[in-house]
Order: C-alpha cells, then sequence, then structure tokens
C-alpha cells in the first residue's frame, strides 16, 4: 500500500511539472518531490535541481551509480539550511547508499516509507527539527552502517529493532532528543565497535549490563539524570542485583560483554536425601581424598619454603609476600602466589576472582577484563593466554614461577604518571593474571579511528598534543629508569590509554617478555622486555622498524629501543593525520606516504587530519610534531633521536 501511494504522489509530482518533466527520469522525479517539500533555500542549494534535465546526476548534492543509467546513489546537503520536511517519494529511490541532510531545519515525521531504502548505508539527518518517533522500520534497513539522527526532537521511546541492523558498524548516534524510557536489553546486541552515544534525553532506569553495552564509557550516557548504574557514578535504588562472573580460562567467548564465574572451585551440589547410603559412602571417600591431599600438600609446601628461603639468603634478600600464606589464594595448589605490587592496594584473590567481570579487549596475549569488584573502583585484569605446561611439581615448575615474579616485579618497579601501573598479579601453574587501574576512555587509537569508548567529537588538536606529549614521557620513562634500558616492543596507539582526564598511560610494557620468561627461563639471548613479534602478530606490521622487519631478520628478532621510537612516530603521524597507520594513499603505508608528501612540499591541508583544518592557530604546532614524527621514523636506526630527546622537542611545542 505504501509503495502504491509513494507511486500515486510520484505521478501527481509529474503531473504538476508538466510536459518539459517527461524526459526525467523516476530517481530525478523523486528529488523534485523533495524540492517542492523545502519551503526556503536560502543559499540557493537546489538552484539546479530542474525538471527539464534527462536525469539528476548534474545536480548539486546528488552523486549517480557507476554504469549510467541515472540511478541516484547519493544525496548530501548538509549544512544549506533548508526548511520543510521529508517527502515518502524518497522511498522511490531504490539504489540509494547514502542521505545526508545535517544541519539544516527540517520538520516533520521521518517518512515510513525510508525502511524501502535497502541499499541505503548512511542515514544522516543530525541537527534538524525532526519530531515524532522512529519509524520501526529504520531496523529492517539491512545495508545501514552509520545511523545520526542527534539534536532533533524526536520522542517515543528507543527503537529495539536498531540495534539488530546486520551492518552497523560506524556510528548510531541518538543524542540531544527527546527519547524516555529505559535502555532496551536489544542495545547490548549492538557490536563494540560501533560509537553508541544516547547523551541528552530523558532516558530512566538502570543500564542493561549485558553485551557491548558494559564497555561503553559514561560519556555514551551523560544528560540523562534518571539514568544509573555502570558506567555512571548514580546508584540504582533497591541495592545492588546478581551479577554474572569472570570466566574459567577455558570458557568460551564468543560473547565479549559475557560474565561468568572466574572462581577455581566448583559450587556445592546439595545431596540427594533418597540416597542416604550412597551419600554417606560418598562424603567418606571425599574427606579421605581431602586429608590425604592435604598431607601431601603440606609436605610439599614446606620443602617450597625451605627451598624459598635458601634463594633468598643466597641473594641477601627477604622472603618477599611471594611466599607468606596471607597472600596465596585460600586452600590453593603448591605454586600459587597473590602478591600486590602496590601497597595501597586492598583488594584480596577471593575479592578479585569473585568478583563481576566483563571482556573489554582481547588478543593473542590474552584477554582483558573489566572488574567490578564489590568496594572499590573497578580494575583491569589481563589473564595472560600462555600457560605453563603442567610441571609444577618438580624444579621446572619453580624455575618457572620464580621467573614470572622476577619479570612481574621489574614490570611493577616502573612507576611514573604516563604509565600504566601494575597494581597485583597472580601466578599459578595454569593461571596468570596481572592487575591494574581500569582506565575508562578506552586507547588513543579509539579516540583517533572510533570505537566503543570514543567520543563522537573529534579529539581537538590541544588534546592531541597533551597526549602524545604524556606518551612520549612514559616511554622516555621506561627507557631511562633503570640500568636495563626496558624496551617496550610493542608500540601501538592502542597501547595508550586514557583516563578520566585524558591523561596518556603506556600500557603493554613488559607482556611479551613476561610470556616468554615462563617457559624460556634458561635462554639468555634477550635480555630486553618485549619483542619485535609483538607487532607482527597483531598484524600491525606498520608499526615495526624497517630493520625488524627486513627479509634478512629473524621473525622474532629482539625489540630494541630504536625500534619503539619508530613505532612512537608512526603513533605521533596517527595523531595529526588521523589515519590509520596502513592508510598512506596508492597503497602504501602511511608512514612513507606522509614522508613522500613532505618531499614533493605538498600543501598540509591534503596530509593533516581534516578535522583539525579549522583551528587555524595550531598549524605551526602541527607541522612540528610532522617533523618530530619524521625524525622517529627515519629508516636509519642509527639517525633517530633517543625518547627522551622526543620527550623534550614535544614538550617544547605549545
Amino acid at each position: 500500500m505504501a509503495a502504491v501511494l509513494a507511486l500515486a504522489l510520484a505521478l501527481a509530482v509529474l503531473a504538476a511539472a508538466a510536459a518539459p518533466a517527461a524526459a526525467l527520469n523516476t530517481d530525478g522525479l523523486a528529488l523534485l518531490a523533495l524540492k517542492f517539500a523545502v519551503s526556503d533555500d536560502p543559499g540557493a542549494a537546489l538552484a539546479t535541481w530542474r525538471d527539464a534535465d534527462a536525469d539528476p546526476c548534474g545536480w548539486a548534492g546528488v552523486s549517480c551509480a557507476d554504469g549510467g543509467g541515472g540511478r541516484v546513489a547519493g544525496v548530501e546537503l548538509a549544512n544549506a539550511s533548508l526548511a520543510g520536511y521529508l517527502p515518502s517519494e524518497l522511498s522511490l529511490l531504490s539504489e540509494l547508499q547514502e542521505l545526508s541532510l545535517p544541519y539544516n531545519r527540517l520538520a516533520g515525521q521521518i517518512p515510513v516509507a525510508v525502511a524501502a531504502l535497502q541499499k541505503l548505508t548512511t542515514l544522516d539527518l543530525a541537527h534538524n527539527l525532526l519530531s515524532g518517533q522512529v519509524p520501526a522500520g529504520i531496523g529492517r534497513l539491512v545495508s545501514l552502517a552509520r545511523l545520526d539522527l542527534s539534536s532533533n526532537q524526536l520522542n517515543g521511546s528507543l527503537p529495539p529493532a536498531i540495534a539488530g541492523l546486520p551492518r552497523l558498524s560506524g556510528v548510531l548516534n541518538l543524542s540531544y532528543n527527546h527519547f524516555t524510557g529505559g535502555i532496551p536489553p536489544e542495545y547490548g546486541g549492538i557490536p563494540v565497535a560501533v560509537s553508541l552515544d544516547l547523551r541528552g534525553n530523558d532516558l530512566a532506569g538502570e543500564i542493561p549490563q549485558v553485551g557491548s553495552l558494559v564497555n561503553q564509557g559514561p560519556t555514551a550516557f551523560d544528560g540523562n539524570p534518571r539514568l544509573c548504574g555502570f558506567p555512571l557514578k548514580v546508584e540504582c535504588a533497591g541495592g545492588v542485583k546478581d551479577e554474572p562472573r569472570i570466566p574459567e580460562a577455558n570458557t568460551g567467548m564468543s560473547d565479549p560483554g559475557a560474565a561468568a564465574e572466574v572462581g577455581r572451585r566448583p559450587q556445592k551440589r546439595g545431596s540427594s536425601p533418597a540416597v542416604p547410603i550412597l551419600a554417606a559412602i560418598v562424603v567418606v571417600a571425599i574427606v579421605a581424598g581431602v586429608v590425604l591431599q592435604w598431607q601431601c600438600r603440606r609436605r610439599c609446601a614446606a620443602a617450597a619454603r625451605d627451598e624459598d628461603k635458601e634463594s633468598a639468603k643466597e641473594k641477601g634478600g627477604a622472603v618477599t609476600l611471594a611466599g607468606s600464606e596471607d597472600r596465596r589464594s585460600g586452600g590453593g595448589e603448591e605454586g600459587e602466589v597473590f602478591v600486590a605490587v602496590d601497597d595501597g592496594f586492598g583488594m584480596e584473590l577471593e575479592e578479585l576472582l569473585r568478583a563481576s567481570a566483563y571482556v573489554v579487549g582481547k588478543s593473542r596475549g590474552g584477554i582483558v577484563y573489566r572488574v567490578v569488584p564489590g568496594r572499590g573502583p573497578a580494575v583491569a585484569v589481563r589473564r595472560l593466554s600462555e600457560p605453563d605446561d603442567g610441571d609444577s611439581d618438580g624444579s621446572g615448575g619453580w624455575r618457572r614461577r620464580r621467573a614470572f615474579e622476577a619479570e612481574a616485579a621489574a614490570i611493577g618497579r616502573a612507576r611514573h604518571p604516563n604509565v600504566a601501573r601494575l597494581r597485583a598479579y597472580y601466578y599459578a601453574p595454569d593461571e596468570k593474571l596481572l592487575i591494574y587501574d581500569y582506565l575508562p576512555n578506552g586507547s588513543l587509537h579509539s579516540a583517533l579511528h572510533g570505537g566503543p569508548t570514543a567520543s563522537p567529537t573529534p579529539l581537538p588538536w590541544s588534546v592531541r598534543l597533551s597526549i602524545v606529549q604524556g606518551a612520549a614521557r612514559g616511554l622516555a620513562y621506561l627507557h631511562e629508569c633503570s640500568p636495563r634500558r626496558y624496551v617496550h616492543g610493542c608500540i601501538k596507539s592502542s597501547k595508550i590509554l586514557l583516563d578520566d582526564e585524558l591523561r596518556a598511560h603506556v600500557s603493554g610494557f613488559g607482556l611479551t617478555r613476561l610470556v616468554a620468561g615462563a617457559h624460556k627461563t634458561a635462554a639468555g639471548n634477550s635480555k630486553k622486555l618485549g619483542s619485535a613479534a609483538c607487532a607482527l602478530r597483531g598484524g600491525a606490521v606498520s608499526y615495526v622498524a624497517p630493520e625488524l622487519r627486513a627479509p634478512g631478520a629473524a621473525p622474532s628478532a629482539a625489540a630494541t629501543q630504536k625500534g619503539d621510537v619508530f613505532a612512537f612516530g608512526v603513533v605521533l603521524l596517527e595523531a595529526v593525520t588521523g589515519r590509520e597507520p596502513t592508510e598512506g594513499e596508492g597503497g602504501m603505508d602511511l608512514e612513507a606516504w606522509v614522508r613522500r608528501a613532505f618531499k614533493e612540499e605538498r600543501p598540509l591541508s591534503e596530509v593533516v587530519d581534516p578535522t583539525l583544518l579549522g583551528e587555524v592557530h595550531a598549524k605551526k604546532q602541527v607541522l612540528a610534531v610532522f617533523h618530530v614524527a619524521l625524525g622517529c621514523t627515519e629508516p636509519d636506526p642509527e639517525m633517530r633521536p633517543r625518547m627522551r630527546a622526543v620527550a623534550e622537542s614535544l614538550d617544547r611545542i605549545g
């Protein structure tokens, strides 16, 4: 019925246009309906939309699909101050892929017929005067990847169907409208990579702790005074609800937002009263087994403690907390140890293992959880993915544990305002956990390129400069803080985490060596924390210095400080260009493309992030950062500056 109505309206437009419009194709007639629906066009944006043309492909703001035929693929009329409404005839644009009409004065409702645009990938109607409810049919736009309806007067409840859009991957922005009611649990199924923004509405109730919603930062929900629950600092009335627990090490991770129990002990089961004799036999057998196991572990524990004490005396030091009974997991197997590196860290192991936890990141190095204890702030827990081989009873297991503790202690000694601080660690033959402060604003990578914690507003230049300055100071500290001359070995924009005030914290320091040290304690071929293989495994080859990815270089070649400087230079280029490390033009990496652009003396506007072009006052600073980045990424490692000099150069800017 809707299609018939749309066709009738199109025919009416055709009749109104009289004879000259006979040559105009169907898509052109549909766009003429939009022109007739516009009551005010102060900038004459639609002046070229003439009914005498054969097709609309030459009209301002209109692009057509390749292959001829005059089929419209895109309509982009941003910031044209158009007043009027959206006609339902737009549904006749069956090949339309992009409808972008932000920053106008379009009013009325979004036509229900928009659901017919099955090839639409972008719908941007932000900053208009649209009202009414969002048509449920938008949830049937199977190709839609980006939806921005922000800053309108839309009302009603959030449509759950939107959460099921199969191709949604960029932006879902419903901020600054008049939506009411709760956040549908279905929104937890929105992909983590989608930038969700629900600010400035009148939403109420508890934020569902499901799926990707638990990965959102507080900015996604700001401006809704009746919302409560994590990540907002507003507690919900009625007490804390039971939440899922942290997953076991071998639990499948098909649902990134799911939480399950991480505890190592099975839950208690009630015995059946129907079989009392069988139950008694089982209980006796269990008790006997527990007694025998306890006696065995007691002897083993005593022997291990004696060995630890002898080792400590040989090294001239006292026995550390790793050897004290009160820091071990209660009833844990020998070889388990829980150490609070930071004296101010008061969380006990049992509390950590039983707290609610949600997956916030994955890599080959392990899984990162946001753990929310019953008391105190949330922490980030990294579960390392490479367990030992299980030989914890012999000398090999003991040496692996000692190597792990030594490397974790080295990481814990790195204390700087711009380095992610290790608060505690847990070691067992089949489990290794590192505990850090939780930093809610994600990483520099997500802030620049989009992500679940990214703000819909691009980072201004002053914030970008402050972030890279802080990261440079943190990395310079790691390079200079110890006679061992530490190497990070895996610097990327995703390793630079941001706190509440967008301060940079270099994370991931020592992870590769920490895992490798538990397996190769006797190997003396790598004396520095880090490995070039970290970046190679992650697919981010663009961060790897040329000397480490050359054809003659070993795949697992030890990382160097000069390699860290190169990788940091690529991060600087990301900050000033807004591009991924692989997004140079002509198939080149970003570093090679920028170097060629400067050699060819192209205008700065062709290289810099377009969102920074309006900040004219920052032009000299941007150019200065470009020069620092090019110095860091010199092909010859001997030509690259030390990280300390890089940090000083950046601090002098601005």
